[in-house]
């Protein structure tokens, strides 16, 4: 929950500015708030930067008065939609059957879900980490055919490293990540586990994302707030 429409706005077309004389070797997706989705969708260009919503509702339409469903988001041009964020999860008290919903709502409305993985601080001291992502994975997603499965992006949040500057090393990240292609592949096979893209989200930032990118099994960053200044996202970005 950051930046005016306005600020948006020109953060996203500054973005646009910087790399479009660039070569760039990773997609790169802004994930907004819901009010600037149509501007900026409309104010960059989305072959060069993709558009996210942070969230989308778990129902289709109706009498849910404030909320944002997966056909109003695919509407505004925007392609993907962040499910299951720890934030969402933590705060918001978001369930697997409700991920399960709004993931099914996001792929019926074409949208990509960039979906939100990962154990707080408690999970990982008691070394439960691996059972706890292997059921987020198991309770909203191994009911998905391997085709729409294979649709997703994942994206794997060491809770206890989001914006608490404590970053997993990349020997951890990597651990995880391995963990995480291989549950795919025990369920979905491999082909589809190693064509799944799963980044890495938790305090990821200029300084350590050549070292996190380095690893086989990490594909790219969900980035926080490093990602609210071009001078701070490009050099994450060229990590690539």
């Amino acid at each position: 929950m950051n930046t005016t429409l306005q600020d948006g706005l020109a953060l996203a077309q500054g973005l646009n500015e910087v790399l479009k004389d660039k070569t760039i070797l990773c997609d790169v997706v802004v994930g907004v708030p819901f009010t600037h989705l149509v501007s900026i969708a409309s104010g960059i260009d989305t072959t060069l930067i993709g558009v996210a919503s942070q969230n989308a509702a778990d129902n289709a339409s109706g009498a849910y008065t404030g909320e944002v469903s997966a056909a109003m988001v695919a509407s505004t041009g925007a392609k993907y939609a962040i499910l299951g964020h720890s934030e969402r999860r933590t705060y918001y008290l978001e369930t697997a059957a409700t991920l399960k919903r709004k993931v099914g709502l996001a792929l019926a409305n074409g949208l990509t879900p960039i979906f939100c993985i990962g154990e707080v601080l408690a999970e990982r001291e008691a070394g439960t980490h691996f059972e706890v992502v292997e059921t987020q994975l198991k309770e909203s997603l191994f009911d998905l055919t391997a085709d729409d499965f294979g649709k997703l992006v994942l994206a794997y949040e060491p809770v206890w490293a989001i914006g608490t500057g404590k970053t997993a090393t990349a020997a951890q990240a990597q651990e995880m990540h391995a963990f995480i292609r291989q549950t795919i592949a025990a369920k979905y096979g491999a082909e589809i586990a190693d064509n799944t893209s799963i980044l890495y989200g938790g305090s990821c930032n200029a300084g350590n994302a050549k070292e996190l990118f380095a690893n086989p099994d990490v594909d790219g960053g969900l980035i926080g707030g490093a990602s609210l200044s071009v001078a701070n996202f490009l050099p994450i970005i060229e990590a690539f």
